[in-house]
């Protein structure tokens, strides 16, 4: 009988969400998305304890947060190894209020991943959705540096990602979910508010309404999900990155599922063209409370991974 993950390649590109690349030829993904956050952990591990010790001993001689560039690129190097497509390596997050620092390291890891013999058609560079992440993707675009926005929690962001012609977004329903069930409280009724009313599932249909009625080329990539209940729901997105629990999760259920978004279904959605310069972008993310507490939070916590990073490099130098 025919997997719930086979039903829904039928539907969607899936994505691995790991920088644990020994866990990925079981599933067969077309690309892969990484973040400090999950090299980190992968780091930890003492199957990739090798990889660590030999990144730090061949370029021992550089800044830390060189070091940590090669280090990414050699996860993102043995990752495409095993998946046909993609990686998406993500610019350290203390850049994301920083434009020129933003392209800057992008054609540096750019520069790294051309050096390993990986040409910068499978390379995605990850930038956070602030405005200034934005102005960065557009400069990169236009450079031929194809970028993955991430941290993104609001149609807002979304819409300011299109116009900036990036490649791809990556709504984090998962951490849109977790927001709206700590401020319900008591009041969360998982039968009513997840899956199909699930918060960070709206965000994505209403995303994808919008995307495909006005014709923008960018792709939807969701993100960041807390359950297979919420992953079927989104089934013809784009794009889907999940994490190797999840897509085991799927891979052993044979729970039959129907495509969810088509793109002609949104040619009549009443959705009106919004476009933003800085001043509207800035004053509408910050009327959203979800979206700006989990932008900042997201920032704050792969920033906080980063220095981790660095900091277990030090320590074996």
């Amino acid at each position: 009988m025919t997997t719930t993950l086979d039903q829904l390649r039928q539907y969607t590109t899936i994505v691995a969400d790991t920088g644990d690349f020994q866990q990925l030829a079981r599933y067969k993904p077309q690309d892969a998305t990484t973040n400090p956050s999950l090299i980190l952990k992968a780091v930890q591990q003492e199957s990739y304890r090798p990889l660590l010790e030999k990144i730090v001993c061949d370029y021992s001689c550089l800044p830390i947060r060189d070091i940590v560039d090669q280090l990414l690129v050699a996860f993102g190097v043995e990752i495409l190894k095993i998946v046909p497509g993609r990686v998406s390596t993500e610019i350290d997050a203390r850049l994301s209020f920083n434009v020129q620092g933003s392209i800057a390291k992008a054609h540096q890891l750019i520069a790294l991943y051309k050096a390993a013999g990986i040409e910068r058609e499978r390379v995605l560079i990850k930038l956070a959705s602030t405005w200034e992440g934005v102005r960065a993707a557009t400069v990169l675009e236009q450079a031929g540096v194809h970028c993955n926005m991430t941290l993104l929690f609001s149609l807002t962001q979304a819409i300011a990602c299109a116009q900036a012609r990036a490649r791809l977004i990556s709504p984090f329903v998962g951490r849109i979910y977790d927001w709206y069930k700590k401020n319900a409280g008591a009041e969360w009724d998982e039968a009513r508010d997840g899956g199909t009313n699930d918060p960070g599932v709206k965000l994505i249909q209403n995303i994808y309404a919008y995307y495909k009625k006005f014709g923008y080329i960018t792709e939807i990539m969701g993100a960041s999900f807390r359950s297979i209940r919420s992953i079927v729901e989104l089934a013809g997105c784009d794009l889907l990155t999940i994490s190797p629990d999840l897509l085991q999760n799927l891979h052993k259920s044979n729970e039959l599922i129907q495509r969810k978004l088509y793109p002609q279904s949104s040619h009549n959605v009443p959705i009106e063209r919004a476009t933003y310069d800085e001043p509207t972008f800035r004053y509408q993310l910050n009327n959203n409370a979800m979206a700006t507490e989990k932008l900042a939070e997201g920032i704050r916590l792969f920033s906080a991974d980063v220095m981790k990073l660095e900091q277990l490099i030090q320590s074996l130098r």
